[in-house]
């Protein structure tokens, strides 16, 4: 006779009954069936340690011996373990031993049943013993071999118990930006006052990436002394000895613009002093352009790159900012690789409201958009944040768009609310973070001491590959 579990009307377990050693009978079988998916590898390899490449990387398992992704061979004996601790003989059941031998790898995209029957009864210990096969969906066994378990005395009926949501936290967006500069050179940066530890190691850390080549600007003996306390070698890297702070910001922006540093890099000075000095009309690295702040993050909820501006330099920027706010999001997500970018204009609501002034500013950036006045992107608003992100609830509110629920870009009313969302999904939604100012000569790369490594590495990554971006440019212009 078969065992079963009873199931609920959603498909999931509701009761979970065991067979005790009498009711247990030679011959009776039970089985369950599960598709291998990534996640399950990944999960695997999480909970056991088990992180051979042969189960992980593509690239390596491509030449190996099954030329594909594996699962690892006790993930089909998990499945063995699951039938008989929750169905043949279920709860209570105490496992003694398995003998298993793998005879077919199991790749992604399988079904895999596996199954275990009685062989043997042994009456002194109440010990029975198993035949245990999986076979894939071909019906071919990939493992097969025995179990040999005390089996419960005492009759079990329980509710099954609802395991949690689980959800994996990937870093494939930093990754990516981080691969995407391996084949560049080095950029020299002009660190600005690196002068306590955190400021000093971020820069050191991106240089031994292979990221850029800091030029130290600050006190020259209080940054070795610096480095000295926290064990940062710094003897490879020129360093620039200037008096206090704001002359250091003065040097930096001025190396920038001599062409000796292609991107300016916020030490352990205040934002504001830095900022002055890049912002002065005479000596400072102004454009025509407008400077803002772009985070670049990556959400495991959210299945691409997201851009969220300004949340760092114009606290409340008018319509002309944000014309050049939205144009400096575009061409660094441009730079990031996204084709055509969309752009969300958020707000409290979806539509126009005269009460609410981001709703008609962004009314008015979409017709900019429609006038060529800002462009090389998709632009709708006004949007609130669950349309722009959600295309259940876009459509929901029978919003009807290019740019709902799949937004590239997020453009906020005023630096309050993007800094709160920001930081709301770095510290609620685990994601990643990156930050850039745009719009000045060279990309500027504001850091903060609650940083981690990893985030100053992502950040000096997008700096890296804007001055890649406007080095290629130039370089198309003199050609021309």
């Amino acid at each position: 006779m078969d065992t079963a579990i009873d199931v609920g009307r959603n498909g999931s377990v509701a009761m979970i009954e065991n067979v005790t050693y009498e009711e247990i009978e030679v011959g009776q079988s039970a089985s369950l069936s599960r598709r291998l998916s990534a996640t399950d590898i990944e999960l695997f390899a999480t909970v056991s340690g088990d992180i051979n490449p042969a189960h992980l990387d593509e690239e390596y398992a491509a030449d190996s011996l099954f030329h594909k992704v594996i699962g690892h061979g006790m993930w089909s004996g998990g499945l063995l373990s699951a039938v008989l601790g929750t169905q043949l003989p279920g709860p209570g059941t105490i496992y003694l031993g398995q003998d298993l031998r793998f005879k077919r790898p199991v790749g992604l995209g399988d079904v895999i049943t596996a199954t275990v029957t009685v062989r043997e009864k042994r009456d002194d210990k109440q010990i029975v013993l198993f035949d245990c096969v999986c076979t894939n969906q071909d019906g071919k066994e990939v493992v097969a071999g025995t179990a040999e378990v005390i089996a419960p005395s005492k009759k079990v009926r329980r509710k099954a118990h609802e395991l949690p949501q689980v959800q994996m936290i990937h870093h494939h967006g930093h990754d990516e930006m981080l691969r995407k500069c391996e084949a560049l050179p080095p950029v020299p940066v002009a660190v600005v006052h690196p002068c306590d530890e955190s400021s000093l190691r971020g820069a050191v850390e991106a240089a031994e990436a292979g990221l850029i080549d800091p030029i130290l600007v600050g006190p020259a003996a209080k940054i070795r002394s610096v480095a000295n306390q926290c064990g940062v070698d710094i003897s490879r890297y020129r360093l620039i000895d200037v008096a206090h702070s704001h002359a250091a910001a003065e040097t930096g922006v001025r190396l920038a613009r001599s062409g000796e540093a292609e991107a300016v890099m916020k030490g352990s000075l205040h934002t504001d002093e830095l900022m002055g000095e890049i912002v002065r009309k005479e000596t400072g690295l102004r454009t025509s352009s407008r400077i803002s702040h772009v985070f670049v993050m990556n959400v495991p909820t959210y299945p691409r790159t997201l851009l969220i501006t300004d949340a760092a330099i114009n606290i409340y920027p008018t319509l002309e900012d944000k014309a050049f706010i939205v144009q400096n999001a575009i061409d660094l997500a441009k730079v990031l690789g996204v084709e055509t970018p969309r752009v969300a204009i958020l707000s409290a609501v979806e539509t126009i409201n005269p009460k609410i002034a981001s709703t008609l500013e962004a009314a008015a950036l979409c017709k900019m958009a429609d006038r060529g006045q800002i462009k090389g992107g998709l632009l709708d608003g006004p949007l609130a944040f669950d349309n722009a992100i959600s295309v259940e609830a876009a459509k929901t509110k029978g919003i009807v768009s290019e740019v709902a629920g799949r937004a590239d870009i997020l453009v906020v009313p005023d630096l309050e609310a993007g800094n709160m969302l920001a930081k709301q999904l770095s510290f609620l939604a685990n994601a990643d973070a990156a930050g850039v100012v745009l719009g000045a000569r060279v990309p500027i790369i504001l850091t903060s001491r609650a940083d981690t490594v990893r985030t100053r590495l992502a950040s000096c990554a997008v700096a890296v590959l804007v001055a890649a971006a406007r080095r290629r440019g130039a370089q198309t212009a003199v050609a021309e």
